[in-house]
């Protein structure tokens, strides 16, 4: 279902972001917030105001919001951006959102769950007359990775991906290797992007408030991954597997995915061939270093048939 809201109006709408509004909507439409849905409406108007300006938008862009909530953001990125689609999973905001998106007629609420939404049809049907689509949203923590994950590995034809989420995760999205919050999200985020820390957002600018710290992370879709990778499915089974067990070497996590008893005596050799002492973890290897050790250990199990 999808609703097209209302026509401009000559006076400008009074921000949602403040404590007073919010509280206002939320006793007006009788609305319980739900825990299970990771509901949590954000009512500083600066974050929202420094999201908005990492996304880049213009009036020839559009914007994708997964969660608008109340509209907060929705209504910001509205004053901005060309074409702004927003797809909310709980069907109780969208009288809601009727109402707080009624002067902005560019703005369309799709009520769906974006894990199960076809992005591509999607994209067909809102973005036909933009030049460059972002997605900008304030995600649940529970759907992060899911999310993030699908609209990347979907190679969908975005510019930006720019998220609040939690701080914990936005840290393991940017890190470099060698730190505890260097792993396979890292290295997933940063094969298909550039990852930028925008600004840390204390838990207190929340209703309710969570019980941890967010952050707003930029993630600059790139054109193209940073290596060359043959099988794209094998590299990133590699990396997942050379995390398994953090605390274990890679030999020895490498040797319990793809290796017998029998055979993992090849897997020292592949791993020097490939540059990398055996002796090494995972989080210790840069995403280079993946290409070629993936490289060298698909044709080592090709050869074992």
């Amino acid at each position: 279902m999808t609703d097209h809201y209302g026509q401009r109006s000559g006076q400008a709408a009074e921000d949602i972001a403040s404590p007073k509004r919010t509280k206002e909507l939320i006793q007006k439409y009788g609305f319980t917030l739900k825990k299970s849905l990771g509901q949590n409406f954000l009512i500083d108007q600066n974050i929202l105001t420094k999201i908005v300006a990492a996304a880049e938008l213009d009036s020839g862009k559009g914007a994708l919001e997964i969660g608008p909530g109340i509209g907060a953001l929705t209504q910001q990125l509205a004053k901005t951006a060309g074409r702004v689609v927003a797809v909310e999973i709980d069907q109780r905001l969208l009288p809601m959102l009727k109402e707080t998106l009624e002067p902005y007629p560019h703005v369309s609420v799709v009520h769906g769950d974006v894990l199960k939404t076809d992005l591509r049809e999607l994209f067909e049907t809102h973005f036909r007359d933009v030049s460059k689509v972002s997605v900008v949203a304030n995600l649940p923590y529970y759907v992060t990775t899911p999310i993030v994950m699908k609209l990347l590995e979907e190679k969908l034809p975005l510019e930006h991906i720019v998220v609040m989420i939690q701080k914990e995760v936005a840290d393991r999205m940017a890190a470099k290797p060698g730190g505890k919050d260097y792993g396979s999200l890292s290295i997933a985020v940063q094969y298909y992007c550039e990852p930028e820390v925008v600004t840390i957002v204390p838990h207190t600018v929340f209703i309710p408030q969570p019980n941890v710290d967010s952050a707003v992370i930029k993630l600059k879709v790139r054109e193209r991954p940073p290596v060359e990778v043959e099988d794209e499915s094998f590299f990133f089974d590699v990396v997942q597997a050379s995390f398994v067990q953090r605390r274990k070497t890679i030999y020895n996590n490498l040797a319990a995915r793809y290796f017998t008893k029998e055979t993992k005596g090849q897997l020292e050799g592949i791993l020097r061939n490939a540059g990398i002492e055996p002796s090494r973890r995972g989080e210790t290897l840069s995403i280079e270093e993946y290409s070629v050790l993936s490289r060298h250990l698909a044709a080592a199990l090709k050869r074992n048939g």
